[in-house]
Formats: C-alpha cells, structure tokens, sequence
C-alpha cells in the first residue's frame, strides 16, 4: 500500500498510467461498452463508476496541452438525449491545467476505432449511458 493513493486506482491502472506516455490515450469505458472486443490492454474495475474513477485518476493524470480537444465523449445517437453523467466529467475536470472546457464529441463508431488504438481500455460497472471517456495524456513538467 501507498499512502496519497485512492484506493478505487488499482496496481494494474497505476501502473498502466505511468506507463504511458504523451499522447497516449486512456479510455473509462461504461458498462454496457465492448471493452473487451477493442482493448489493446484491459483492466478491470467492475463494480465502481466511472465518475468516481475519473475523480482519482484525474491528480495523477496530466491532460495534452498540444491538442484541442484532450478529453472525448462518446456522441449521443440521433435521439437520446444528453447524459447527465457529462456534468459531472465537467465539474471534474474544471480547472485542471490542460483542460480546455470543452469535450470532444466522437462518433460512436469512430469512438470504438479510437479505443481500438488506445494504449488500455478501463472497463467499469457503469450503468449511466453515454459514459464513455477518452483522456489523452500530456507531459509531467519539473
């Protein structure tokens, strides 16, 4: 055990999160999403949230700064409407340097493509639709 550490961050997911590097990207895939079928690098985190998880990931995880759009959600479908879950990314994430206070809106299709090249996939319980995010990891600065 580490002390400063939440312990939702299992040894395998910090261990994957110093193991990338710029520009790599981490998916926080819900439920309901394929995780198994498109990651590269799978780790699981059944039974929590991926609110909560984006909550203990986000202090140890530097966003791109080189790139507009470091955080991305998964579109909606024609039809359905806004998660609320989204709110609470936002709220998550404001403030964070890095963060430019919009999300990138990534088709869903294109959404599996990008997890098919992400560096690992976190498979979590989540119930809430929609909850699929991508983080794209920035430089550590001295």
């Amino acid at each position: 055990m580490l002390t400063g550490i939440p312990p939702i961050l299992s040894p395998e997911l910090f261990t994957t999160m110093m193991e990338m590097g710029h520009g790599d990207e981490l998916v926080l895939a819900d439920g309901n999403f394929p995780a198994a079928a498109c990651a590269r690098r799978l780790i699981r985190a059944d039974g929590h949230g991926v609110a909560p998880l984006l909550c203990a990931v986000l202090p140890f995880f530097p966003l791109d700064t080189y790139v507009r759009h470091p955080v991305g959600l998964m579109a909606v479908c024609a039809g359905d409407p806004e998660p609320a879950i989204w709110k609470t990314y936002a709220q998550a994430l404001k403030g964070l340097p890095g963060w430019p206070g919009e999300f990138a809106f990534i088709e869903r299709f294109e959404f599996y493509e990008r997890a098919r090249r992400a560096f690992a996939v976190v498979a979590t319980g989540e119930l809430a639709p929609y909850a699929n995010i991508i983080l794209t990891k920035g430089c550590v600065r001295g």
